[in-house]
């Protein structure tokens, strides 16, 4: 069995078969305890149901999302990640990350649970701020995976750099 339309071993359409559009799409899958990937924040236009423990869901272009991997085996954590992505329209420049498609403009990538609990807590402090972390300047998120990756402390986000940030884009052409 070859091409786009053979089925797949388990049964369900597969992501790759997804049709040609102007979306990106993650695909999540959550078994308990062994592999669990989920999002944290960004708002999906389309859920597509794969099976029990999978799912894919398209974000528009521009949508920003933070994306959360975590899998472990019997000896405990292999992985525990975060990614902040921006998705983009077709045509436009893009990374490759695993599971999503076709990949995203990636803002900030952190691995190890220390850093991404981190990572957590910095959005959990904008969003007490009524702040969407959808909304936050891509700067800022460029920012604290700089300053993680380096091992020091990010600077926190701001209702004065939100609103920066929000007359920065009304003056962009």
């Amino acid at each position: 069995m070859t091409g786009t339309a053979a089925p797949r071993v388990r049964g369900g359409p597969s992501p790759a078969a997804l049709p040609i559009d102007n979306l990106t799409h993650v695909e999540l899958t959550w078994v308990e305890k062994k592999i669990e990937n989920w999002i944290r924040f960004g708002a999906h236009a389309h859920e597509q149901i794969l099976d029990r423990r999978r799912r894919v869901l398209s974000f528009r272009p521009d949508a920003v999302f933070a994306f959360v991997r975590w899998a472990s085996n019997d000896f405990g954590t292999i992985i525990s990640r975060i990614d902040i992505v921006r998705a983009v329209a077709r045509g436009e420049a893009y990374q490759t990350l695993p599971f999503v498609r076709p990949g995203g403009d990636i803002l900030l990538k952190i691995e190890g649970w220390p850093k991404v609990e981190r990572v957590l807590q910095a959005i959990d402090a904008i969003e007490r701020l009524d702040i969407d972390p959808e909304a936050v300047s891509p700067e800022h998120w460029r920012h604290v995976h700089n300053r993680l990756t380096a091992g020091h402390e990010p600077r926190a986000y701001t209702l004065d750099h939100h609103r920066a940030s929000l007359l920065r884009r009304r003056a962009e052409p």
